[in-house]
């Protein structure tokens, strides 16, 4: 170990403290802070809905505006597919046109056409429109995954940028959902809703087309009853709108209970709590199933409702066709062709009646993915940059107080600290005394609310959070791993390098572990490491951090899980580094600390003592005092 560093100095200042944050290694490259701020809430995302406005949000004019801002640039794929579907329309009046040709020519002697031509043409009329139908839902579909594409892409985009206030808030179960069920639900929802209105819409209008081409007076009257049913579909689309936010936030409930079951499943059987989570399940389901046959129920009265308005008009024209009929004023061919049109016009007029519901549902989805896309961003004001190449890790912390927003007292206060480049120091210190909330101020994920801290004489709030946590490598006690491989995981987001991959699992030693597995390198540790025992996680976190070879690296209780011996190979491992590196050690158990530069007592935010293993035992102060605490456990 290098001997003859002067070690940094200190300034104790009076504070208080918090219970802290805990940080969790992101893949080497910055750790991701959860927020501990008590329990934390799980709900959908965004401010609660009151029933009576909740039929207002999703359908307001901002969200269908910016939803047509992502259709947009599909605007020729979904114009082809429009073109075909109403190409497809166009051709519906030709049936009950052929029809009529038929009975009043078909029975004459002197038909003027061949009666072969007539299958031919009929098979060819249906299957040109099939054709079209057929090129027409394909545009549709082309153009609708590249949305749901886009809204996923950038939902993920904005759940990696947002502020750390949003995982203390929803589950990740729910931003799983969100990013990938929403996007999805949203656009099929309404793209179907379109398609029913370009298809059955466009068919209703050639065939109203057509009724007036033979009788528009007929026509005109079964217009009578368009206004009562605007005021039906109104109505109904309000209750549509009111039940399916509710069934869609209760949902929302439902995925956090589930996430929470599935993700602390150890805690559940521990605790005997299988009855009480499944009673919390069943309630919310229940609830859930309450509001689903709310929502279907006023769905299904919306096709009831509008057929019988429009069976009065239907009754009324059927009715005059018929007098006019035997009254001789139309022939049999005319009769029958109009009276084909008209019942050919209930199928799409049922169909355009339904697409309140979907319509509705991919509004609501649509908010959802808005919401979430305009959750606040961490904040990012510096310009500067740092090359790593270059970074030589001297870190100062000059008068730095911090006080977290739902916290009375400070985390940190009037705390003065230097570590100098290529140092080993060690912070040390109860709970609550600040240590972690050091660490997540250097990494960027808290900002002091006095003071300043400098890294290489640069203050941090200068540099770019991502150009700033690039000169870390952290490792915490709290392990986050990804569904991969060993490999994966050690060379995340790294270009691949086998040899140094090895250095750092045998620095780690894990690769014993990697060689007794048949795919190697390659074996898959599960989800989060699942497959893997409490000290190989920690030690393929280790691995991880080794492997980014940043400029400083902080080890937050990194041997925590580790066995006796699995500690000392880690521990020697650390200390090769100490004088190329400068290295930040966080621990409880003293013995890891020993060999320090610089030991840091912390209490209340503020360091109080400071000094090496020696000089603090000499002084019989807090550290002697807590070294004598665990000699004796």
């Amino acid at each position: 170990m290098p001997t003859g560093r002067r070690c940094c100095g200190s300034r104790a200042a009076g504070g208080g403290g918090r219970g802290e944050a805990a940080l969790h290694p992101v893949a080497g490259v910055a750790p991701a802070l959860e927020v501990r701020c008590g329990p934390a809430v799980r709900r959908p995302l965004g401010p609660p809905v009151p029933e009576k406005a909740a039929a207002l949000t999703p359908a307001s004019d901002a969200v269908a505006r910016r939803f047509l801002s992502y259709i947009a640039p599909q605007k020729w794929g979904l114009l082809l597919g429009v073109a075909c579907f109403m190409a497809a329309a166009a051709m519906e009046p030709l049936v009950p046109a052929l029809l009529s040709r038929l009975l009043d020519d078909g029975f004459k002697a002197d038909m003027g056409f061949s009666v072969w031509w007539v299958p031919p043409i009929l098979i060819g009329m249906f299957a040109a429109r099939g054709l079209l139908l057929f090129c027409g839902a394909y545009l549709f579909a082309w153009s609708n995954t590249r949305v749901v594409l886009q809204l996923r892409e950038e939902m993920v985009a904005a759940v990696m940028r947002a502020d750390a206030a949003l995982y203390g808030r929803v589950a990740p179960g729910v931003l799983a959902s969100q990013v990938i069920t929403d996007p999805q639900n949203a656009v099929n929802n309404i793209s179907g809703a379109v398609v029913t209105l370009l298809r059955d819409g466009t068919t209703l209008l050639a065939l109203l087309g057509y009724l007036f081409y033979l009788n528009w007076k007929l026509t005109l009257i079964s217009l009578i009853t368009l206004p009562l049913l605007g005021l039906v579909v109104r109505f109904v689309k309000r209750r549509v709108m009111s039940a399916s936010r509710r069934t869609h936030d209760s949902h929302m409930r439902l995925i956090g209970i589930t996430d929470d079951i599935a993700r602390a499943w150890r805690v559940v059987r521990t605790f005997d709590a299988v009855g009480f989570e499944s009673r919390r399940f069943s309630q919310e389901a229940q609830q859930m199933r309450r509001m689903a046959i709310k929502s279907a129920a006023a769905g299904a009265s919306m096709t009831p409702l509008t057929q019988t308005v429009a069976s009065l008009g239907v009754a009324t024209i059927l009715t005059m066709a018929l007098v006019q009929a035997q009254q001789g004023s139309a022939t049999v061919g005319e009769f029958v062709g109009f009276i084909t049109a008209l019942l050919m016009t209930i199928s799409p007029m049922r169909h355009l009646t339904d697409v309140t519901q979907p319509i509705a549902n991919g509004l609501i989805g649509a908010g959802r993915c808005f919401e979430l896309l305009d959750t606040p961003k961490e904040p990012d004001r510096g310009t500067r940059e740092l090359d790593p190449a270059h970074c030589q890790g001297e870190i100062r912390f000059a008068g730095v107080g911090l006080t977290y927003p739902d916290s009375e007292r400070p985390a940190l206060q009037g705390l003065d600290l230097h570590v100098p480049a290529g140092t080993t120091v060690a912070l040390v210190g109860a709970s609550g005394a600040g240590k972690t909330t050091i660490v997540s101020t250097l990494l960027g994920f808290a900002e002091p609310t006095q003071g300043e801290v400098t890294l290489d004489g640069v203050p941090l709030s200068a540099l770019r959070k991502a150009n700033l946590r690039r000169q870390f490598a952290v490792v915490s006690q709290d392990i986050v791993l990804f569904d991969g491989s060993i490999a994966d995981n050690v060379t995340y987001a790294l270009p691949f390098d086998a040899a140094r991959v090895e250095s750092c699992l045998r620095a780690a030693n894990l690769w014993d572990f990697v060689q007794s597995q048949p795919e190697g390198l390659r074996a898959s540790i599960g989800t989060n490491g699942n497959r893997l025992s409490g000290g190989q996680r920690q030690r393929l976190a280790i691995a991880r951090a080794l492997y980014k070879d940043a400029r400083i690296w902080i080890f937050d209780e990194a041997t925590s899980a580790l066995d006796t011996e699995s500690e000392r190979i880690v521990q020697q491992s650390i200390e090769q580094w100490q004088g190329r590196k400068t290295l930040i050690l966080i621990a409880h158990r003293l013995s890891t600390v020993r060999n320090a530069d610089c030991i840091h007592v912390l209490a209340d935010g503020r360091v109080v003592e400071a000094g090496r293993h020696a000089e603090l035992m000499a002084r019989q102060g807090l550290y002697a005092g807590m070294v004598g605490a665990q000699a004796l456990g």
